[in-house]
Order: C-alpha cells, then sequence, then structure tokens
C-alpha cells in the first residue's frame, strides 16, 4: 500500500502498517507540522478519525477521558493526543480488557518518553514510532535506506552535488509546508509562524512557564551552537538563564521535538572520552532560519557553514535510523584532548561507523585522523569510517576509509 501524502511518499509507513497488526495501540509521535494528522489519516482510513486540536473533542475527553474512549467500538485515530493526557489511563483500560491489534493509532506533537505520567500507563501495550520532518529521499519520492548503505559500503562511484541546489535545501529543511514554498520570503513567514505557534500554544499546553520572550532568545543561542557540546553552565551564563530554569526549557524543547541530544560513544577500553552529548536543532531549515542564514547569502559566500552541513547530516541520519533494517544508536567521539568524529553509528552487534563531515569539495589523509583514532581505540568493533564532503567523487583511503560526497544523502 503506497500512501503519499502532501504529495510525498512517508518511508515509515511500512513500519506504521506493521505495527497496527500486532501492536494495540500504536503512536506517531514528532514535532507539529511533520505531516503525522495528513499520514495517520491515510493509513487509518477505516478508523473513526478525531482531533484534540477541536475544543468540543478536548473537552468531551478531559471531563470523562473513560466515557469517552469506552463509546468507541470501532479502532479510532486520536489526533494530537498529548492535548489530554488524561486519555492514556483510559486507553490502557481499554486495552487490557480487549488487546485486539490496532485498536488505536495515535498522533501526538510532544515526545510521551519524557511525559512518565503518560508513557508508563502504556508499557507493553503501545509501540511508539517517531516521524521526522521530510528526508531528502522523500523529498525526492524515493524509499531508500541509507544507514544499511553505510553499514554494507556499497557505495557508487560518484553522486552528483550541485553548489546552488543544496543551499537551497539547506534552508528549506524538512518541514512539508516550508518545502512547498516558493520563495524566501515564504518560507521564513512560515518558520515565524511555527515558531509563534508552538511558543504560544504547545507551550503553555505542556508547562506553566512564563519563558515566552526568553525561549525564543535562547533557540536562536541553540542554532548558533548546534553541533557543539552540550554545557550547562556555560549555555546559562551566554543565556543570561538560571541553570535550573534553562534545564527545565531545554528539557521543555526537547519534548516538543525541536532540539536532540547527541550522546558520547562510551568505551569500556580505559580511554580517556570525553561524556558530554552534542545538542542539535532538529530541522536544519529552522537552524538556518534563526540564524538569520538566506540562500542568496550562501550563494555569493565562500564556502559552506560547517555547523549547518553537520546539522543536515545529523537529520538526515537521525530520519534514516527510523525505517533502517538494522537498529542504530547515533552517538558522537571526541577525546578529553580534542579528537573527534562527528558522528559513530553501532549496531546491535556493536560494529562501528564513524562519520565525518567536511564542508569542502576536497579531502586530503590528515582529515582522516579523527577516524582512525576511533579505528584504533576499538579496532575489532570498526567496520567503515566515511568522509561526507561536498566533491562528486567517492574515493578509498584504504579498504575502511572512504571519503563519500554528500549527495550521497541527496537522492
Amino acid at each position: 500500500m503506497a500512501v503519499f501524502t502532501s504529495m510525498y511518499y512517508r518511508t515509515i509507513q511500512h513500519n506504521i502498517l506493521e505495527a497496527l497488526k500486532d501492536s494495540p495501540v500504536v503512536l506517531l509521535n514528532g514535532a507539529r507540522q511533520t505531516g503525522k494528522s495528513t499520514l495517520a489519516q491515510a493509513l487509518g482510513q477505516d478508523m473513526r478519525y478525531l482531533t484534540l486540536d477541536d475544543p468540543t473533542v478536548l473537552a468531551a475527553a478531559k471531563s470523562d477521558p473513560f466515557g469517552f474512549i469506552a463509546a468507541f467500538n470501532e479502532p479510532i485515530c486520536l489526533d494530537e493526543v498529548q492535548r489530554a493526557p488524561e486519555l492514556f489511563l483510559a486507553i490502557k483500560t481499554e486495552v487490557d480488557k480487549n488487546r485486539t491489534p490496532g485498536r488505536f493509532l495515535l498522533t501526538g506533537s510532544a515526545n510521551v518518553l519524557m511525559l512518565p505520567q503518560m508513557a508508563d500507563s502504556l508499557a507493553g501495550r503501545m509501540e511508539i514510532i517517531q516521524l521526522w520532518p521530510l528526508s531528502q529521499s522523500e523529498l525526492n519520492n524515493q524509499s531508500n535506506s541509507l544507514i544499511d548503505t553505510l553499514f554494507e559500503g556499497d557505495f557508487a562511484h560518484s553522486y552528483a552535488f550541485e553548489r546552488a541546489d543544496f543551499i537551497t535545501r539547506l534552508t528549506t529543511g524538512g518541514y512539508p509546508e516550508a518545502s512547498k514554498r516558493r520563495t524566501e520570503r515564504r518560507r521564513e513567514a512560515w518558520f515565524d509562524n511555527y515558531l509563534a505557534t508552538i511558543l504560544q500554544r504547545d507551550v503553555k499546553d505542556l508547562a506553566q512557564i512564563e519563558g515566552l520572550t526568553e525561549l525564543p532568545k535562547l533557540l536562536e543561542l541553540l542554532a548558533i551552537r548546534s553541533g557543539g557540546l552540550l554545557n550547562f553552565a556555560e549555555l546559562s551564563r551566554s543565556a543570561g538563564i538560571a541553570q535550573t530554569t534553562l534545564k527545565r526549557y531545554m528539557a521543555l524543547l526537547e519534548t516538543l521535538f525541536l532540539v536532540r541530544q547527541v550522546p558520547a560513544w562510551a568505551s569500556n577500553l580505559g580511554k580517556r572520552l570525553q561524556k558530554s552529548p552534542k545538542l542539535f536543532l532538529s530541522d536544519y531549515g529552522l537552524m538556518a532560519h534563526l540564524q538569520g542564514l538566506s540562500a542568496a547569502q550562501l550563494n555569493v559566500a565562500h564556502g559552506l557553514p560547517g555547523d549547518l552541513v553537520e546539522a543536515f547530516v545529523h537529520a538526515e541520519l537521525a530520519k534514516h535510523q527510523t525505517w533502517a533494517q538494522s537498529y542504530t544508536k547515533l552517538m558522537h567521539y571526541r577525546t578529553t584532548t580534542g579528537v573527534e568524529v562527528d558522528f559513530v553509528l553501532e549496531n546491535r552487534r556493536k560494529e562501528l561507523l564513524g562519520i565525518e563531515v567536511k564542508a569542502a569539495a576536497t579531502v586530503v589523509s590528515k582529515d582522516f585522523n579523527g577516524l582512525r583514532h576511533l579505528r584504533d581505540t576499538a579496532p575489532e568493533l570498526f567496520k567503515y569510517g566515511v568522509l561526507l564532503y561536498t566533491g562528486e567523487q567517492v574515493v578509498a583511503f584504504d579498504k575502511q576509509l572512504i571519503a563519500v560526497p554528500i549527495g550521497f544523502f541527496l537522492g
């Protein structure tokens, strides 16, 4: 069953359909405006559909959650379920009476794994599937699994790279609505409205805080520091926000899928490794917007901003992780002396794939030094080291160290 939502094929749909065949509750979780509602309605065509964005539906769900859920005899799709957390216990009660697969398809714009009172009530009864903004392959209406290709080392001889096209992709990002805007001015308006909606509604739904003036400034600061190590003490000083308040804000931004931490790879080999996570904005188009970068600016600038290209790779890897055949963890590698590898993928067999990002069209041997250090640290686990760059040719520097064009991600 091929489903195209808002003109785009969503690769994760196969996982959702499989989950509905054996799980009583499936939750499609992701940031607002990633296409969850459209996809849920397309996949759940035989289900009753209700959205908690409807004030009447929300009022009914909150006033009597058990009666609200018990009234449905047929499978149901409930959209934006985080707006009525009371429903999770009611759904648990119904599922415990009848564990028929595919009874509930839920969508949520807040990460329930960070809301224990919601997630715990459905532990063992609910499968959670994350929907990211569109990947580059989805924007091209293609279905592929680049994570599996990376571990197989099965690269083409070359991948096309056109600088102006890549810059447009960087500044557009993956939100479906932003990708449909034809001009930069219209995309900027969309990003502004998107942030305003989240701050004015979703933040108030999840937390009673007085941070509506501080959060936009914090997001701009995080956009500038995307890809850097998370240091709460230093970030607190730069933002002028107390650490306790800052940690609360950060948890809120993670809950709303706006920012994401990438943990450090840990070794039990006694190596002196940095343990701090790296922090990324989840969408590189939003990051460019918050940094005030436009395609017009980047097209006349010398080179490309390395932090934005790294954020692009982070997001594309995270998206492909959700549908890859191989389960992987996404981490980074950094020693206390400053040797680093931007990303490390680890599969269930503990095999490691290092990925370094270079926003340049040429590669020399020393660019692989971080990947060599990772290989020397765990030689029996190291599978490949890939250096992504803006050239077009795939070049092997040895059997395990390969320069791969970033066009690999562009479909």
